[in-house]
């Protein structure tokens, strides 16, 4: 014995405690709860039956001193006691009736078991997660003492307890529930809601008890499966997925999971998504006292709906979600680029006949070489985005699309494609060759991005000239082009794209230096070694291009100018970089030696008098 811990000295009541209940049951003990459904106690305690067991306590305090059997009393002592979270009362704890659905009986635990195996998780630990849950369970307690909620509509005899599973008395609570809902339980008498002169089978008394209890909420949405999913003739059963907060693991998926193995024989779902929650920009969870909550309505609100979609497909939902007004802004200035992106498709292909871009009748010989690299990127694309539908990772639908939208299309594709656009004969090869790339391209990415800026893609679509469909959503989504991959192009044109990279960065010095304004009043010299001298002299003509210069000259293994860039990204490359000669043509704006020589269009370089000439 010590002072501040006791004498060590405990009673066990199995009728009042978790622990003390299944040392009962080990032990054989008597589970002796006296005490009613209002915390009275009951008529086997003689003495104080009706009072209410906090207020008992001096009573029973006297009687123990009546009978001599109380040791000592101490004046007050205050200790923790479990109260309710709700009405913040103290909690009585007491061993009642309850029901429970067996996890042994049917094999219903090892069955669910197989049935979590054949599911396919998203992500993959949730399969251990509900494994270990299910595995560990103990018997399911579905009934619950509430004063709301939906009823165990079942009847006891009054006389012999027996519970009532006749049909006939099944079939009579199901019309009433049908035709009056659930509530008609606790509305009509037994008498009204059981077939009139209905008998005890086993005992023959006509008087009965309705069960009071209701079920737990977790069984309601967990027959949810038979309720909606087999009910509407619009749906099937199984489900494809089952979506829901990563504590649902306990919950519904679960419930479900056992309600579906022990009626139908199989899970409710091919395949369940956890996600994790929204939290704010620094992670932490969100709480009006903390004035850190951000509201759907409030981004809806400020910058439309189109822009919480994004921010939906762009987070990781994998883990707890991120949101704040910085990330809001930077995913406002990723949602303008991807639309312009689609406005600049757009408005190249305003004077092109859509039957020209139907690619089983494109032979890909006829296409430019550098076109023929956009189509096969963009078959990557698609093969990437259909598989990160099919396998719910819609962040990387984001970001696959954004990447495109922005490296492949504008900083690189359309880019160098712009001369060509703009400045040679509308209805020349090249240019056509290039407005059939973008119009496949604009096809597929407003089909890629439906799911997702559903809004933003039907109003591209109905601006597309010759669309077949008058919705996208009424259209296939893209597939991919075997015939249009080619790896080996593609490695060919990212080498290109790095030399381009470092010419810009050379560029940029000599603008900061205010040598040249704009790229194009520039001239660029390139010292290479052998290797990459071997792949620049395929694309001598394209260079100019490529850089978007005017003039561009390679020398292979000469010495570099001691001003030159040395780039320390690709090997054997250094680039020198000066003002290009000639006159600034007022078309194309490419310096020229051939501006002035024309006497009709004496403004003109060479290229664009040929154009405007003929």
């Amino acid at each position: 014995m010590t002072l501040d811990q006791g004498t060590g000295i405990v009673h066990t009541a199995p009728g009042h405690g978790e622990e003390d209940y299944e040392i009962g049951l080990k032990y054989g003990l008597d589970v002796y709860a006296p005490v009613d459904k209002k915390g009275c106690f009951t008529e086997e305690v003689e003495g104080f039956t009706g009072q209410f067991v906090f207020k008992a306590n001096q009573e029973v305090i006297n009687k123990l001193k009546e009978v001599h059997a109380l040791l000592g009393s101490p004046e007050n002592i205050t200790h923790s006691y479990p109260h309710c979270w709700r009405c913040k009362r103290p909690v009585i704890f007491r061993a009642t009736e309850q029901w429970f659905i067996s996890m042994e009986k049917n094999d219903l635990r090892h069955r669910a078991l197989d049935e979590i195996k054949k599911t396919e998780w998203v992500p993959k630990w949730g399969m251990d997660r509900i494994n270990g849950m299910v595995e560990n369970r103990p018997d399911w307690c579905i009934s619950r003492q509430r004063s709301w909620g939906v009823p165990i509509a079942l009847f006891r005899c009054k006389k012999c307890k027996q519970f009532i599973n006749d049909k006939a008395v099944m079939e009579k609570i199901e019309q009433e529930f049908a035709q009056h809902g659930a509530d008609i339980w606790f509305e009509k008498t037994e008498a009204e809601l059981l077939p009139a002169n209905y008998k005890c089978a086993k005992c023959g008394l006509q008087e009965f008890i309705k069960e009071m209890d209701i079920l737990d909420v977790w069984f309601d949405s967990g027959v949810s499966h038979a309720a909606v999913m087999e009910a509407d003739e619009r749906l099937t059963s199984p489900a494809d997925l089952y979506l829901e907060g990563s504590d649902q693991h306990r919950g519904w998926f679960q419930s479900s999971l056992l309600t579906s193995v022990g009626t139908r024989g199989r899970a409710p779902y091919k395949a369940v998504l956890t996600h994790g929650f929204v939290v704010d920009g620094q992670g932490k969870k969100m709480s009006k006292s903390l004035g850190n909550v951000i509201s759907p309505q409030e981004i809806t609100k400020k910058h439309g709906a189109e822009i919480l979609r994004l921010w939906t497909s762009s987070a990781d939902y994998r883990e707890d979600m991120r949101i704040s007004n910085e990330i809001m802004s930077r995913l406002v200035e990723a949602y303008r680029k991807i639309r312009n992106t689609c406005r600049f498709l757009l408005g190249n292909i305003n004077d092109f006949d859509p039957a020209m871009a139907e690619l089983s009748k494109v032979q890909k010989e006829d296409l430019f070489e550098i076109d023929r690299y956009a189509l096969s990127i963009l078959q990557g694309l698609i093969r990437k985005v259909s598989n990160a539908y099919e396998t719910f990772a819609f962040h990387e639908v984001y970001h696959a699309i954004y990447k495109f939208c922005v490296i492949d299309m504008s900083s690189f594709y359309l880019d160098i494609l712009k001369d060509r656009l703009y400045t040679f004969k509308a209805d020349s090869k090249e240019r056509r060759s290039a407005q059939i790339v973008l119009y496949n391209i604009l096809i597929s990415l407003t089909k890629m991005v439906a799911p997702v800026l559903s809004f933003t893609a039907e109003e591209i679509w109905q601006h597309i000239p010759g669309k077949k469909e008058e919705s996208v959503f009424l259209s296939a989504f893209p597939e991919v082009k075997e015939e249009f991959i080619d790896t080996e192009l593609e490695q060919t044109w990212e080498r290109l794209a790095k030399v381009r990279d470092e010419v810009n960065k050379a560029l940029e010095i000599k603008r900061q230096e205010k040598v040249i304004g704009n790229a194009l009043e520039a001239k660029v010299t390139l010292f290479v070694n052998a290797e990459l001298s071997q792949l620049l002299v395929k694309y001598n003509e394209f260079l100019p291009t490529l850089f978007i210069v005017s003039a561009v000259e390679a020398l292979k293994d000469s010495k570099a100018a001691e001003t030159a860039y040395q780039s320390s990204e690709v090997e054997g490359l250094s680039v020198f970089v000066e003002k290009a000669e000639g006159n600034k043509c007022q078309r194309c704006w490419n310096w020229d030696v051939n501006v002035g020589k024309y006497e009709t269009h004496p403004e003109l370089c060479k290229k664009c008098y040929e154009v405007i000439a003929s």
